[in-house]
């Protein structure tokens, strides 16, 4: 990341904020003009200016500039860039448009690639405000899916909300909308239907002017609807979701900024089937604080929560105060994140094959130690049986 002052480059000290000119309709206010002199442009790209990615193609960078929509090459070197990513625009060595430095991150929201042998970081959007997890109301509520978005949401530096959609549809939407709070405790839940039209002001309250939302969920949740509501225009196609899986016929196929009306962004993303979490820790903390709670009330500090007497989990999974799935859920994730950890860090990766080793090294003491036991009784036993 370039992090240098604006004084290492001679071409920006007498440019102010005031002067620097952005796509105001893609989020760029004064905020962002002094994140753009806080990290110069390279040395050498005079007349360099900012620009926003809209969209990542296969082989080129949709880009917007305070000119307009400019497709450009990826960048040679630095962060490969992601959709949402404030941009330094310049010309490369040919002499072409190009995208010369792309600029830190205020905010990543991140996933393991998909494939399961991968330990590789997935940037889905970047520079967001708002991480809009969103449940449809025409299909039964996922629990687990729920808790590790909303991990993913916490974790990516935004302020994440859930948004509920098609209320319209579903007669028990009092339900839905109740497991919802309770499971999203201490995050806003904002019901919506885009066809009648509710929920859509509350919901524009969160996006003001400049800032980013991202719209995150299943496919054929709602997302484009939602989003053409939004916006008072069809910007995204819709149409009927399979009664058989419940995806989209005609659902988003890449990440995309959509401007609004009034200044703010949304970011459109395909339907996520799965979402592996990649160094969430700090999320799974804001998700979980009421286990840390428990984990404090335990008699011993060091305790494993599995059998240990005085342990505050295992009462409160007894009385009810804890649901088993919900524990189960955070096991899962920690089970997660450690192997991934393990993946990225080669020490930790020997901490945990010694510690493996010395179990069953362990066992094969112990097993050894019984067989010894065992043979030294039945000699005993045969002795005395000789002497008879």
């Amino acid at each position: 990341m370039n992090t240098s002052a604006a004084s290492g480059n001679s071409s920006l000290t007498s440019t102010s904020a005031s002067t620097l000119n952005g796509p105001s309709e893609y989020g760029f206010t004064a905020t962002t003009a002094d994140l753009f002199l806080a990290n110069p442009a390279p040395h050498g790209q005079h007349g360099s200016s900012p620009g926003r990615v809209v969209r990542l193609d296969r082989n080129r960078v949709l880009v917007a500039s305070n000119s307009g929509l400019v497709h450009l090459p990826y960048p040679d070197h630095g962060l490969v860039p992601a959709t949402g990513d404030w941009v330094w625009l310049g010309h490369n060595r040919a002499g072409e448009p190009a995208v010369v430095e792309v600029l830190p991150r205020h905010s990543a929201l991140s996933r393991k690639r998909a494939f399961e042998s991968s330990s590789e970081e997935q940037i889905l959007g970047s520079n967001i405000d708002v991480v809009a997890v969103v449940v449809p109301m025409d299909r039964p509520l996922t629990h687990n899916r729920l808790e590790r978005t909303l991990v993913a949401a916490w974790d990516s530096g935004a302020t994440p909300l859930v948004v509920i959609t098609k209320a319209d549809l579903a007669d028990v939407a009092d339900d839905v909308v109740s497991e919802v709070i309770l499971q999203a405790a201490g995050v806003d839940v904002i019901t919506t239907s885009a066809e009648q039209g509710d929920g859509l002001d509350e919901l524009r309250q969160h996006i003001p002017a400049g800032a980013t939302l991202v719209l995150l969920g299943p496919s054929g949740a709602g997302k484009s609807t939602l989003i053409n509501a939004l916006a008072g225009r069809d910007l995204q196609q819709t149409g009927a979701v399979r009664t058989g899986d419940g995806k989209g016929r005609h659902t988003t196929t890449s990440r995309e900024l959509v401007p609004l009306a009034d200044g703010a962004v949304l970011m459109d993303t395909p339907g996520v089937r799965g979402f592996g979490l990649f160094d969430a820790e700090d999320g799974v903390d804001e998700m979980f604080g009421d286990l840390d709670e428990l984990f404090a009330l335990c008699r011993f500090g060091d305790c494993s929560h599995q059998s240990e007497p005085g342990c505050a989990v295992q009462d409160a999974l007894v009385d009810g105060t804890l649901d088993q799935r919900r524990w189960q859920s955070y096991l899962k994730l920690q089970r997660e994140l450690a192997a991934l950890s393990r993946k990225h860090d080669a020490a930790a990766r020997r901490a945990y094959q010694r510690e493996w080793h010395q179990k069953v090294m362990s066992a094969d003491r112990g097993q050894r130690a019984v067989e010894r036991y065992r043979h030294d009784q039945a000699a005993e036993r045969s002795g005395k049986r000789r002497k008879r």
